[in-house]
C-alpha cells in the first residue's frame, strides 16, 4: 500500500521547496520533542499536583485505576462509558512504572500533548515552512483549550495527537502509516473514526468524478481504490471489535444506557443540532480569543501575497487545505449531532489545522506577521486567567484550577468535621460525590458518606430538604459557570434553549439554600474565586430529631 512520495505532493507546497525549509537540514524530531515537553512540563509545574477535575474523577481516573488493579480493560469502579482502553492503559503503565500520584498522571498526559506539539510542528513544516511550524506549534501549545487539557487525564488528547501523526503521514503519502496510526486513534476515543472515513469518502468520490474526466486544484493525488476503501474500513473494523469485546462483558455495546442517551439519543432533535452546530462553529473559529487569530487571517486575505526576492511567498497546496477542511468539516459535523456536553476539547484535532492554515496565510501575505502573530499569543495566555462574559467550561482555561483548590479546601473541612463522628453524611452533587467518597482521587484521606443530589437548582433542593435526617451537611458548589455579567443573561430564549439540549440550570446561592433547608440550616464555610463558589451548610437539628434519628 505504501507508495512513492511525488516531490511536490510531499512537500505540501510549490515547487523548490521539496526538502523542507529552502533545502536546510533536517531538524531531529527527538530533540524537538524534548523541547516541547520541558517547555510544557515548566509550564504546568504549578499545576501537576492539583486534585484530579470533573470527568478526570468520574470516569477516565477510576477506569485507568481498575485496569492497574485487576487488569481488567473494562472499569467496575464506575459506569462503563464504552471508552477504548488506550488512554487507561497509558495511564496504568507510568502508574505501575512510577506510583499513583496526580503529578505522575498529569505529566504522562504531558508526553502526549507534546507528542501532538510535534506532529503539529512537523505537519506545517511538511505543509508550509520552518516559520509557519514553529509559530503554528507556539500557538496551539498556548490556546487555553489544548493548555488546560495537556495535563489533564482525558483520552481526547491522545487522540488528536494520534490524528495529527495519521493526517501528517496522509499528506506523505505514507498509506500504511496513516492507517495504522488511525487505528491507533480510535483505541484513544472512539469519535476518531470519523476522521479517516472522511477522508476516505473524500478520495473515493474525486476517484468518481477523475473516471468521468473531472479534475480539481483541490482534488487529492490519485489513490487506488483499495488503498481508500482501507482507510476507511480498518480503523471501523479495529472499533467495532472493541465494541464487540464491550458487548460481550457488559451486554452493552455503546456504553451503559443513561451514557448512551445522554450523548446520542438526546441529542438528535433539529433544533439542538441547530444550535450544537452554532457552538461547534463558534468553538473553531472565534472561542477563547481564537478570534483573533482566524480575523487576522481572513484580514490578511485582502492584501495581495508578499514577495521573498522575486517570487510571492507560497500557499500551502490547495489539495492539502481540502484535506484539512474535510477533516475539520467532519468533527464538527459529527460533535454537532453527537455528546451532549458539546466540549471544546473534542475539537482538539480541527484546531491545529485552523492554526496552521492561519499563520500561513498571515505569514504569506503581511509584512508585521510576527508582530500580529505575537498579539494572538497574548490575548491566548490572556485567555488562561481572564474567563469570557458567558457561560463556558471549566476546563478549556485556568478555572478549573479554581474549581479544585475550592473542592480541596472544602472537602478538608468536611473531613475535620466528620472526624470521629461515624455515620454523618454529607448531601452533596457529582462530582463531589466522588471526590468525597473516593480518597485516591486526591481529596480527602478517607471516605466520607454522601448522599447526591442532580445539582442545586431549587426542584432538586426542596425535596432534599424534606428529609433532613438522612444528611448532616450539605456541600454545596456551582455546578455552572456564570459570570457576573453575562452577556446572554438578558434573552429569556437563550435560556429556555440552554436549559431544553444542553441540560443548563440555576444553582441556588448558599444563603437561599440554607433557607430551604429550613431553620437548622446554617453556612459554616463559604468562599468564591473568579465567579465560581463552594458552601458548606451544617444541618442543625432538635435533640428530639436526633433522638428520633436514632
Amino acid at each position: 500500500m505504501a507508495s512513492a512520495v511525488p516531490p511536490r505532493r510531499q512537500a505540501g507546497a510549490e515547487p523548490g521547496q521539496l526538502r523542507g525549509v529552502a533545502g536546510g537540514p533536517r531538524l531531529n524530531s527527538l530533540f524537538i520533542f524534548a523541547l516541547l515537553f520541558s517547555a510544557l512540563f515548566l509550564l504546568h509545574a504549578p499545576l501537576l499536583r492539583l486534585p484530579y477535575f470533573w470527568d478526570e474523577a468520574g470516569y477516565y481516573v477510576p477506569a485507568a485505576r481498575d485496569l492497574l488493579l485487576t487488569g481488567s480493560l473494562i472499569p467496575h469502579s464506575t459506569a462503563s462509558d464504552a471508552h477504548p482502553p488506550l488512554v487507561m492503559a497509558w495511564l496504568a503503565l507510568w502508574w505501575k512504572l512510577s506510583g499513583y500520584t496526580p503529578a505522575v498522571t498529569r505529566t504522562a498526559m504531558l508526553l502526549v500533548a507534546a507528542f501532538a506539539l510535534l506532529a503539529v510542528f512537523r505537519l506545517a513544516r511538511r505543509v508550509a515552512n520552518l516559520r509557519v511550524a514553529v509559530a503554528s506549534t507556539a500557538l496551539t501549545a498556548l490556546y487555553p483549550v489544548f493548555f488546560a487539557q495537556s495535563s489533564m487525564a482525558h483520552a481526547d488528547m491522545a487522540a488528536a495527537a494520534l490524528l495529527l501523526w495519521a493526517i501528517l503521514f496522509h499528506v506523505e503519502h505514507l498509506r500504511v502509516r496513516s492507517v495504522i496510526t488511525f487505528c491507533l486513534a480510535v483505541l484513544a476515543k472512539e469519535t476518531a473514526v470519523v476522521v479517516p472515513v472522511a477522508i476516505a469518502l473524500w478520495e473515493l468520490w474525486w476517484w468518481v468524478q477523475r473516471r468521468r474526466g473531472r479534475g480539481s486544484q483541490f482534488a487529492p493525488p490519485p489513490p487506488r481504490l483499495l488503498d481508500a476503501c482501507v482507510l476507511a474500513l480498518a480503523p471501523a473494523i479495529t472499533l467495532a471489535a472493541w465494541f464487540a469485546y464491550h458487548y460481550a462483558r457488559t451486554g452493552y455495546v455503546f456504553g451503559n444506557p443513561e451514557f448512551f442517551r445522554y450523548n446520542f439519543g438526546a441529542t438528535l432533535h433539529p433544533l439542538r443540532i441547530i444550535l450544537a452546530l452554532g457552538k461547534r462553529l463558534w468553538q473553531i473559529t472565534a472561542y477563547m480569543n481564537l478570534f483573533l487569530l482566524t480575523a487576522a487571517a481572513a484580514m490578511a486575505m485582502f492584501m495581495a501575497p508578499q514577495s521573498d526576492g522575486e517570487q510571492p511567498r507560497p500557499r500551502i497546496a490547495l489539495d492539502v487545505q481540502a484535506i484539512f477542511a474535510v477533516v475539520i468539516a467532519a468533527q464538527v459535523a459529527f460533535d454537532s449531532l453527537a455528546g451532549g456536553a458539546t466540549a471544546a476539547r473534542y475539537l482538539l484535532a480541527s484546531l491545529p489545522l485552523v492554526v496552521i492554515v492561519c499563520v500561513s496565510t498571515i505569514w504569506r501575505r503581511t509584512r508585521q506577521w510576527r508582530v500580529i502573530l505575537g498579539i494572538v499569543a497574548a490575548g491566548f495566555v490572556l485567555a488562561w486567567f481572564v474567563n469570557p462574559p458567558y457561560p463556558f467550561a471549566l476546563e478549556d482555561n485556568l478555572a478549573y484550577r479554581d474549581y479544585v483548590l475550592l473542592h480541596k479546601r472544602a472537602a478538608s473541612l468536611v473531613a475535620a468535621h466528620q472526624a470521629g463522628e461515624s455515620g454523618k453524611r454529607v448531601l452533596t452533587a457529582w462530582p463531589a460525590t466522588d471526590e468525597l467518597a473516593h480518597p485516591y482521587l486526591g481529596y480527602t484521606a478517607a471516605p466520607i458518606p454522601v448522599v447526591a443530589v442532580k445539582d442545586f437548582s431549587v426542584p432538586q433542593l426542596l425535596p432534599a430538604a424534606r428529609d433532613t435526617s438522612q444528611y448532616d451537611m450539605a456541600l454545596l458548589f456551582s455546578t455552572k459557570y456564570r459570570p457576573a455579567h453575562d452577556i446572554f443573561r438578558g434573552f429569556a430564549w437563550w435560556q429556555r434553549w440552554q436549559t431544553r439540549y444542553f441540560g443548563y440550570h440555576q444553582d441556588v446561592p448558599p444563603e437561599i439554600a440554607a433557607q430551604i433547608f429550613g431553620p437548622g440550616g446554617r453556612i459554616i464555610f463559604d468562599e468564591s474565586r473568579n465567579g465560581q463558589w463552594v458552601a458548606l451548610v451544617a444541618i442543625e437539628r432538635s435533640e428530639n430529631a436526633r433522638l428520633a434519628d436514632r
